[in-house]
């Protein structure tokens, strides 16, 4: 890849990185509604779920950032 090439690539990942962790705290955010509520209901299956999918998005974003950057060395 050219010099150019490789910056572009890292800053897609890094985004991606960026992207999903705003995403992990607006999930985040959510469910902490309802635990700072009194009398506050559970979580539904769909909020849980956006946060779990979340963290697995922001994990194996982080994991691709960090195999981009191992194979620049």
């Amino acid at each position: 890849m050219t010099k150019g090439k490789v910056k572009s690539a890292e800053a897609a990942a890094l985004e991606r990185v960026a992207a999903a962790a705003r995403e992990v705290q607006a999930a985040s955010a959510a469910l902490k509604a309802h635990f700072s509520e009194a009398g506050s209901r559970e979580p539904s299956t769909l909020e849980l779920a956006r946060f779990a999918a979340a963290m697995q998005e922001l994990k194996e974003a982080r994991e691709s950032f960090d195999e981009l950057l191992a194979g620049g060395q």
